[in-house]
């Protein structure tokens, strides 16, 4: 296979782990890639992602690395197999490669947590909501664009409603609640969405209210994917320019613990409906 133009998420942070643990060992890129059977130039086109690396050649990395934990590399396998393009694939060359790897990153979680400040996350909006966001960008995006993202946004939703549902945690602040994108009708319409979902079995709805005050990460949407193993969790990051991907092990603690005390703030399941119900009476 040669080198790759375009690079996902995932090929990257599966690049990412294969130096990680070459470097763990102390082993130079020479003998890696004399072990491996390549020149130098091309192990570090897989260390970046640009060149596949085989699930043979990953086995065989880790085992002379002593890289004991078997269900750490059975996974970082996995992702070097070759797979079907995820649904995703169709919006290539038509919307910003941040929304694909959002995508993709939700779609290898075995759980996942958020917090919004602003937004009523993505995977929980109506269409009409979710293009008022939209139609507020700016630069103005053309019908055709708004078009496109809300199709986008209605198949993300699938993690969590589709026959493969993952368990998600949202923390939703007060201020994204009172929101009224698109209107008061369009903001009741998303309220009593909201509490439909939240009533499923693998989604948990908690609101932080304006009088719990101060809180950590305030402002930033955040979002946590837990993935088939610890080491392979992934935190994303929105911002104005499109979304960050972290998951240096000290950034993944930092996140993790700030979630943590997010939830710990909000209101139970239940009062967080009930706090809900409320805000659609008031409007």
């Amino acid at each position: 296979m040669g080198q790759r133009t375009v690079l996902t998420e995932r090929q990257k942070r599966l690049g990412s782990e294969v130096r990680r643990i070459r470097m763990a060992a102390g082993m130079s890129a020479e003998h890696a890639a004399g072990l491996l059977g390549v020149d130098r130039s091309r192990l570090s086109n897989m260390e970046s992602g640009v060149r596949a690396i085989s699930a043979e050649r990953l086995r065989k990395l880790a085992l002379n690395c002593d890289c004991t934990d078997e269900a750490y590399v059975n996974a970082l396998a996995d992702m070097a197999e070759p797979r079907h393009p995820g649904w995703w694939e169709r919006y290539r060359g038509s919307l910003p490669q941040g929304f694909l790897d959002i995508s993709e990153v939700e779609a290898g979680a075995v759980r996942l947590r958020g917090a919004n400040t602003v937004h009523v996350p993505g995977v929980l909006q109506t269409p009409e909501n979710a293009m008022a966001i939209f139609r507020a960008v700016v630069p103005k995006l053309p019908e055709h664009e708004v078009a496109l993202r809300l199709a986008h946004r209605s198949e993300r939703q699938q993690v969590i409603t589709g026959d493969d549902a993952v368990p998600y945690v949202a923390v939703i602040h007060e201020a994204a609640l009172r929101m009224q994108f698109g209107g008061p009708d369009v903001a009741r319409a998303q309220l009593d969405h909201l509490l439909g979902v939240s009533e499923r079995d693998n989604v948990t709805v908690l609101v932080l209210p304006f009088a719990r005050g101060a809180f950590p990460g305030a402002g930033q949407t955040v979002v946590y994917a837990e993935g088939p193993v610890p080491r392979l969790d992934t935190v994303q990051v929105d911002s104005s320019h499109g979304p960050a991907f972290l998951y240096a092990e000290a950034q993944l603690a930092k996140y993790r613990a700030q979630l943590d005390l997010l939830e710990e703030l909000s209101l139970s399941p239940e009062r967080s409906r009930d706090f809900i119900r409320e805000i659609t009476r008031e409007l």
